[in-house]
C-alpha cells in the first residue's frame, strides 16, 4: 500500500485571453490546492492572469508558473525546438512576469510546472530539460519543479539541486510502462468523474493505476492534475475531492509539505 494520507490537487488556470474564456477558474480554485497559472506564452493575458492570482491568494492556494513554448496559436501544444539561449530566456521571462503579478497581488510564486509540448519534451529531452532547470535556478533555486512521474527529468532536476514533485494526471490514460497515452490515440482522455475518482483514489492509496490495456502499473505521485480546460473539469475535480475525503485522504499543497 502507498498509504498516502495527504495529496495535492492542481489545475491549469489563468488561460483565458481577452474575450475568449477558458475553464472555470473560480470554481476550480475552490477544489484544488495548487494553481498552475499561465504566463502569457501559451495562453492568458495580464489582466486575466492577475485576476486568477488574486483569487488564488484569497483562498490560500499555492501559485505556480505554468510556462510553455511561445505558441499562442497552438495553445503551447506544438513541438518547437528553440535554441538554449531562446528557451532559457523564455522561461526566465515567464517566471519573472508571474512573479511581478503575484507580488502586486500580495503573494508569491512557489513552483514551476511546464505546459503542454514543453512539459512532454523535457520529460526525456536532456538538453531542453537542462535549459529549463538552469533557467529556474537562475531566477529562484527554491522554486519547486512539477514533472511527469517516472520521467528522466525527475532525477536530472534533483541532481541539479531542485526540489521535484512527481505528477500524475486524473483525466489521462496510461501505458503499461507508466507513460501518458498520446492524445492522438482513442481513450487517451477520460471524462467519467466516478471512474476518474476511483482510479486516483487507488493511485493515492495503493500506488498503482490501471493502464489502457487493463494491466496495473506503479506510479509515484505527490500531486494530481485535473485539467481546467477538460469538459466537465469542475465535476471531475469535485467528485475526486469528495472520494478522497470519504477515504480519509486530505488535500493540501506540496508547498505546505515542504515548508
Amino acid at each position: 500500500m502507498a498509504n498516502v494520507r495527504v495529496i495535492d490537487l492542481n489545475s491549469d488556470l489563468g488561460e483565458s485571453f481577452g474575450p475568449w474564456s477558458m475553464g472555470e477558474d473560480a470554481a476550480m480554485l475552490d477544489l484544488v490546492s495548487s494553481a498552475n497559472v499561465a504566463c502569457g506564452f501559451h495562453a492568458g493575458d495580464p489582466a486575466g492572469i492577475l485576476r486568477t492570482v488574486r483569487a488564488a491568494k484569497e483562498r490560500g492556494i499555492a501559485i505556480g508558473a505554468h510556462l510553455g513554448y511561445r505558441d499562442l496559436v497552438g495553445f503551447g501544444r506544438r513541438n518547437i525546438d528553440p535554441t538554449s539561449e531562446e528557451l532559457i530566456g523564455d522561461v526566465i521571462y515567464q517566471i519573472g512576469a508571474l512573479k511581478g503579478l503575484a507580488a502586486a497581488a500580495g503573494t508569491k510564486v512557489t513552483y514551476v510546472k511546464p505546459h503542454g509540448a514543453l512539459y512532454n519534451t523535457i520529460a526525456a529531452d536532456r538538453r531542453q530539460a537542462a535549459d529549463v532547470i538552469n533557467a529556474i535556478r537562475a531566477v529562484d533555486p527554491d522554486l519547486i519543479l512539477v514533472a511527469l512521474s517516472g520521467s528522466p527529468i525527475v532525477a536530472q532536476a534533483r541532481n541539479a539541486g531542485l526540489t521535484v514533485v512527481a505528477e500524475a494526471f486524473a483525466d489521462r490514460a496510461y501505458t503499461p510502462s507508466g507513460a501518458l497515452v498520446s492524445r492522438r490515440e482513442p481513450g487517451a482522455v477520460l471524462h467519467d468523474p466516478e471512474l476518474v475518482a476511483e482510479r486516483m483514489l487507488r493511485l493515492v492509496t495503493e500506488g498503482t493505476v490501471e493502464a489502457i490495456d487493463g494491466s496495473m502499473t506503479r506510479i509515484d505521485v505527490q500531486t494530481i492534475c485535473v485539467h481546467g480546460d477538460s469538459p466537465g473539469a469542475v465535476s471531475m475535480a469535485r467528485r475526486l475531492r469528495e472520494r478522497l475525503k470519504e477515504a480519509g485522504v486530505g488535500v493540501a499543497s506540496f508547498v505546505q509539505a515542504k515548508a
